[in-house]
């Protein structure tokens, strides 16, 4: 069966594209979460799985410049259960400011490995649950398909998170570019002075020179397309062989409402 995702690019995928100004636009995206609660829904899914399987320390997985993890982890710490958890965070290629910001913060709870950690293979990753986070899209059908078949081998604990849904039709999709464009490059011109922290090259390339408001919206837009949908994820699935793992999907919810779609590996 074909997959309904297409491989687009987007900006923060090349090696070329500047650290600080895929931060830059990563602080954008982590507000826009914490606007929508994703942490809250995050940190609800992965509490069922840390208590369930006995596991002290989650792994995440791409973590780029951090993201809503840290979030998710002061929200689990809340709970009397998991105050002791861990969260590692691992980047096939780590930046190197983005370690010191976290590996010389006062809270012992969190760290960044400095090692390069490649999500399709979990036997160079931490011990611990691995998550995903907005970030399984970025991964071409190949390598999709070698990260489950990995967590799947390894019998390591994988979440897979994303918060959009591939669900509009591409033509559709492509129809509708133009406007979508230009509604998000606006919306960050008013997003931006909620930034934290706020950094001068934030604003400057912003509205002196917007060149964050035109890669946030291109990316935020191409990463549509490229979402694997619960059927493509069902294909993808439908390759494997679990003997002992049990494979689960489905919409993460907030209030009862869809937020996101999730896949849930684990070992039996």
């Amino acid at each position: 069966m074909e997959l309904k995702r297409i491989q687009l690019f987007e900006f923060e995928d090349f090696n070329w594209f500047p650290d600080w100004l895929r931060t830059c636009m990563t602080n954008l995206i982590v507000l826009l979460q914490r606007m929508l609660g994703t942490s809250e829904v995050l940190a609800k899914l992965i509490a069922n799985v840390l208590k369930n399987q006995g596991i002290s320390q989650i792994t995440d997985l791409g973590s780029g410049s951090g993201g809503v993890m840290p979030d998710v982890l002061q929200i689990l710490k809340e709970d009397s259960e998991l105050n002791e958890v861990r969260l590692v965070m691992t980047d096939l290629y780590p930046n190197a400011s983005i370690l010191k910001k976290f590996n010389e913060n006062k809270d012992d709870s969190i760290s960044y490995d400095p090692s390069s950690v490649d999500a399709t293979n979990f036997s160079s990753a931490p011990e611990g649950l691995k998550t995903m986070v907005n970030s399984f899209h970025h991964m071409p059908p190949d390598k999709a398909r070698k990260i489950l078949a990995s967590a799947q081998e390894h019998k390591q604990p994988l979440l897979i998170y994303e918060l959009g849904d591939n669900k509009l039709p591409v033509l559709l999709w492509w129809f509708l570019l133009p406007v979508s464009l230009i509604i998000l490059m606006i919306m960050v011109l008013f997003m931006t002075p909620f930034v934290k922290p706020l950094t001068w090259q934030q604003l400057v390339f912003t509205y002196l020179i917007p060149i964050i408001p035109v890669c946030y919206a291109w990316d935020g837009q191409a990463s549509l397309p490229r979402i694997y949908s619960l059927k493509d994820m069902e294909i993808l699935l439908s390759e494997l062989n679990p003997q002992n793992y049990v494979w689960t999907k489905g919409y993460a919810k907030k209030n009862s409402k869809k937020q996101g779609i999730y896949v849930m590996g684990l070992p039996k």
